[in-house]
């Protein structure tokens, strides 16, 4: 629907008819009108003579377009939700050489570790509705790849472009989630969950877990850890198949006390059914927000009426110069 921010001013509309109306000395005599310098070469009398009625009738329509356009007519859009309260979840993906290996099945192909999760993690991403999210990188370093946004589209596609080797080959734990911490604490009032993914230990960084969990106790940040990668898989040797554990770097003690110590929860990912009951899991957890406010986008109009105004009054030159010279060929 329509609004106008300024209704007021439709009071205008009759203004010419009453500076019209206002009594005059002698109505009969001409009054002088100086025209502008775009004008000049025209003759006067031939075009104030000429087709009156028309003139009368583009003039007052480009009158009131300029009096709607001051009157600021503004769209009402539809209602859309907005979160009635702060909420912030940061998602750090670990990004080392071991996030290559092929443990994890998908839809029935075996696939590495990192292909599984963006499946799966970006699955969690589009329900989280009214969060804000950002993703943090971490390999050598920790890399913020999306600054906290509402915009779950491009937070997935981030997510979606990520290859293994990008930032590095170890794995920094502690600076993600001291690079965390630091992000939450640019916003106020929130509730602040960091989702830590890793298949590993801290081999790398220049903040130590501890360190960093001190940081993440400081700030009142939760975190939901998941350790990632199978306990079995089967490996072709020169001595026939032997079964290998691929997860024996992951440091679950490390991730269980973190989790613990921010009132979080760590979850172990064997499989990608594991990791999809993890996500249903934390949106138990951390529940979508369902008591949402509501606005109505309002998109401004003033601009098609003022162009047509104006478009109007070239017209009305135009036609005017065009009508005296002809006026004046004839004479």
């Amino acid at each position: 629907m329509i609004n106008f921010e300024w209704p007021m001013l439709f009071a205008l509309l009759p203004l010419p008819l009453l500076i019209y109306w206002l009594p005059s000395k002698n109505k009969s005599e001409a009054v002088p009108l100086k025209m502008p310098v775009l004008l000049e070469g025209i003759d006067t009398t031939i075009a104030a003579t000429s087709n009156k009625r028309a003139s009368l009738v583009l003039l007052s329509l480009v009158w009131g377009l300029l009096v709607l356009a001051s009157t600021r007519p503004q769209w009402l859009g539809e209602a859309v939700n907005i979160p009635s309260e702060g909420r912030e979840m940061m998602i750090a993906v670990d990004l080392s050489g071991s996030m290559q290996v092929e443990d994890m099945s998908l839809n029935g192909r075996t696939v590495n570790r990192l292909e599984m999760l963006k499946v799966l993690l970006g699955d969690f991403i589009e329900r989280r509705t009214g969060d804000r999210l950002g993703l943090i990188l971490f390999a050598d370093d920790a890399y913020m790849q999306t600054p906290m946004t509402f915009d779950r589209k491009t937070v997935k596609q981030m997510l979606d472009e990520t290859v293994l080797g990008l930032v590095g080959q170890q794995t920094a734990i502690g600076d993600a989630i001291a690079l965390s911490v630091k992000r939450f604490n640019e916003a106020e009032d929130s509730n602040r969950v960091l989702l830590l993914l890793t298949d590993g230990q801290n081999t790398a960084g220049k903040i130590t877990p501890d360190e960093a969990l001190e940081l993440a106790v400081a700030n009142d940040i939760t975190i939901y850890s998941i350790g990632i990668g199978a306990d079995v898989m089967l490996q072709q040797s020169l001595f026939g198949t032997r079964k290998v554990n691929p997860s024996n770097d992951l440091d679950e003690k490390s991730l269980k006390n973190m989790a613990d110590k921010t009132n979080g929860q760590y979850f172990r990912a064997r499989s990608s059914e594991d990791l999809a009951k993890i996500y249903e899991l934390l949106d138990t957890f951390e529940p979508v927000e369902q008591d949402q406010k509501q606005m109505r986008p309002l998109s401004a109009l003033y601009y098609w009426p003022l162009g047509a105004a104006l478009a109007l009054c070239f017209l009305y030159l135009i036609t005017t110069n065009i009508t005296a010279r002809s006026s004046r060929r004839s004479a």
